[in-house]
């Protein structure tokens, strides 16, 4: 029997919850949370974020790694420079509304 590979992930179960912004602009769903919301099989979700005192809700493509069910998403562009986003940022993901299973 092979046992887990990798880091443990964050013990992160429910909305909201307050994340950093990595450095290429992407963030986080980790996967426990992923599989509770049961949005493993979807690419695209609807997400209402927190940048400071704004809510946000965007469209976005939801990046899938090779071997866990965490999601990531890039924050749009506009969004970054309108609200003045950074890398290291904390926003807060406030709902995530599954859209779409398929491209």
């Amino acid at each position: 029997m092979v046992g887990k590979r990798g880091m443990k992930g964050f013990n992160i179960e429910s909305l909201p919850y307050t994340i950093r912004v990595y450095s290429n602009y992407q963030v986080l769903i980790p996967a426990r949370l992923v599989r509770k919301l049961g949005i493993q099989k979807y690419k695209f979700a609807k997400i209402k974020i927190k940048i400071g005192d704004n809510i946000v809700v965007i469209t976005a493509r939801l990046l899938r790694t090779r071997f866990t069910d965490s999601r990531q998403f890039t924050v749009p562009k506009e969004i970054r420079s309108k609200y003045g986003i950074k890398p290291g940022d904390r926003i807060t993901i406030l709902e995530i509304e599954p859209v779409s299973k398929t491209g």
